[in-house]
């Protein structure tokens, strides 16, 4: 014998909350996607220009010239071009103010650098919570929906007198597919983020040692200047 298992002959013979249930799976399950995508084009797209700039930054280009190239863009300037930007720019401001103090030159500028550095962190993560949130709370989701569902099949069960499973039978078949839907929302969820969330850690050492490195070489600037005067 065998049963064909249609899904839309199961969504429209269940019950309106399985229903409700079912489609607000599958909206998280358009919505983790379309972030799924979204977060790995934007990651991928911050790897490769983090490394560009790096090359770059290293390849001995003068820092003036790189800083004035930089920001005729306007506010396009992210990752690792965005910090520098930030950190050059204050440090050219102070340097003509405080000469004679490189600490205080230093200390504005490392500022600077992290208030950037959080910035950029903040855009990396964005909608990563949304990823935690639906992977963590879909297989709950369709648990409901499939508790609901056969519950009312065995109360329906119980106002017949000769109950068979046949008869009860559709009416859990049609209550797990809500779990099964929860799954198939929660586990893509679970997978990207915690792939993104690796990406987003490496991407901030990466930024963290860049930011290091720069200021050391400010640092160096700033005592050269100080000893020229």
């Amino acid at each position: 014998m065998h049963a064909e298992i249609s899904f839309i002959g199961l969504f429209l013979e269940a019950s309106v909350l399985v229903k409700l249930v079912m489609l607000t799976l599958l909206g998280l399950s358009i919505v983790s996607w379309a972030v799924i995508i979204q977060r790995r084009k934007m990651l991928n797209m911050a790897k490769i220009k983090s490394a560009r700039f790096e090359d770059t930054f290293w390849s001995g280009v003068d820092l003036n010239r790189l800083y004035k190239e930089l920001t005729a863009r306007g506010d396009s300037n992210t990752g690792l071009e965005a910090m520098f930007v930030a950190g050059f720019k204050e440090y050219s401001r102070l340097i003509k103010v405080n000469s004679k103090s490189p600490d205080a030159v230093m200390d504005g500028t490392s500022r600077a650098m992290r208030v950037s550095l959080s910035r950029e962190m903040e855009k990396l993560e964005n909608n990563l919570p949304l990823l935690a949130t639906i992977g963590s709370t879909s297989p709950y989701i369709g648990l409901f929906g499939t508790v609901w569902g056969i519950m009312n099949s065995f109360i329906a069960l119980g106002a017949v007198e000769n109950a068979t499973l046949a008869m009860v039978a559709p009416g859990i078949a049609e209550a797990l597919i809500a779990t099964a839907m929860g799954l198939f929302a929660a586990i893509p969820a679970v997978i990207g983020y915690n792939r993104f969330v690796t990406q987003v850690e490496k991407l901030e050492i990466a930024y963290a040692n860049f930011m290091e490195e720069f200021s050391n070489i400010l640092q160096r600037q700033a005592y050269s200047d100080k000893e020229a005067v």
